[in-house]
C-alpha cells in the first residue's frame, strides 16, 4: 500500500544536464531554487556546473551546488551523487534532463552513434533514476521527472533521427516500468516529452531557415521557451502532483495531437 509520507524539508532535487546556458536544465534548477528547493546541478562541464550553481544560489538565496557528471558511466554517477547525498539535505526529487540529439537518417546511422545516443539518453537516465530512487525509496517520499521526446511517440519527423527516437522510446518505457515498482514505496515516476524547443541542444546542427520552418509548423506558432518545460517539470516534481504516476505529459504547442 503507498504511504503518505509528506516531502521532507528541507529537501533537495538532482537536476542532470543543467549547465547549460540556454538548457531545460537550467530553467529548471533555477525554477526549483526559486520553489524553496535545494538544488543539485549535475553536469559533464563540472565547472560550467559550479559557475552555474554559484549564479542561481546568488539570484535566490537557495542552496544550490553543482557537481561533474558523466550520466552514461556508473562509477561518475555514483561519485556525484555520493557527494550530493553528503553535503546536501535528502534528496526528494530528480529531473533526468541530460541528453543529446542526432538527425541522421537511419540507413546513415553507424553502430557507434547509435550506441552513443543510447548511452546519454536511455542508459543515463536508468544509471541516474536507480542511484537516486533507493533513497527516495527508503524514507517513503520521491519524485522523479525523465525528459522524453514529442520524437518517441512520433517516430522522428522532428529533428531527431532514428537512434534519438529510440533512445527516447526507451525512457517512456522505462519511466512506466518504474512507476509501477516504485509507486507503493511513495515515489512517483513521470516523463515530460517536448516538441521543439529553443535551446542549445541543436547548437550548429540546424539553420535559421529549419528553425523558423520549425516554429512555423506549431499551431501556437513559437517553438517552446525553456521556461515553458521547466515549469511542468516543476509541477511534476511538487508535492501537488502526488497522485500522478507513470503519466506521459505532452508539452508541444499543439504541434502533435492525438
Amino acid at each position: 500500500m503507498s504511504t503518505t509520507t509528506p516531502q521532507p524539508t528541507p529537501r533537495t532535487a538532482v537536476v542532470t544536464g543543467a549547465a547549460s546556458p540556454r538548457g531545460i536544465g537550467r530553467a529548471t534548477a533555477l525554477r526549483l531554487a526559486r520553489d524553496g528547493w535545494a538544488v543539485a546541478v549535475l553536469d559533464l562541464d563540472g565547472g560550467l556546473a559550479v559557475e552555474t550553481a554559484e549564479a542561481i544560489a546568488a539570484e535566490t538565496g537557495a542552496v544550490v551546488r553543482g557537481y561533474k557528471v558523466d550520466v552514461a558511466d556508473e562509477a561518475s554517477v555514483d561519485e556525484a551523487l555520493s557527494a550530493v547525498e553528503a553535503e546536501m539535505p535528502a534528496i526528494a526529487g530528480l529531473a533526468t534532463i541530460a541528453g543529446i540529439t542526432s538527425p541522421t537518417r537511419f540507413f546513415d546511422t553507424t553502430l557507434a552513434e547509435w550506441n552513443r545516443i543510447m548511452a546519454v539518453n536511455a542508459t543515463g537516465t536508468y544509471l541516474v533514476a536507480r542511484r537516486t530512487a533507493a533513497g527516495m525509496a527508503e524514507r517513503g517520499y520521491g519524485r522523479i521527472v525523465t525528459m522524453s521526446s514529442v520524437s518517441a511517440i512520433r517516430g522522428g519527423g522532428v529533428f531527431g533521427g532514428v537512434p534519438y527516437s529510440a533512445a527516447k522510446a526507451a525512457v517512456l518505457g522505462l519511466t512506466r516500468a518504474m512507476a509501477r515498482e516504485l509507486g507503493p514505496r511513495g515515489v512517483t515516476v513521470n516523463s515530460v516529452t517536448p516538441g521543439v524547443v529553443s535551446t542549445d541542444i541543436r547548437a550548429g546542427k540546424t539553420s535559421p531557415e529549419l528553425e523558423a520552418s520549425l516554429a512555423a509548423d506549431v499551431p501556437l506558432g513559437r517553438q517552446a521557451t525553456a521556461e515553458d518545460v521547466a515549469a511542468l517539470f516543476a509541477f511534476l516534481l511538487s508535492e501537488e502532483s502526488g497522485y500522478i504516476t507513470g503519466a506521459t505529459y505532452d508539452i508541444n504547442g499543439g504541434s502533435h495531437i492525438s
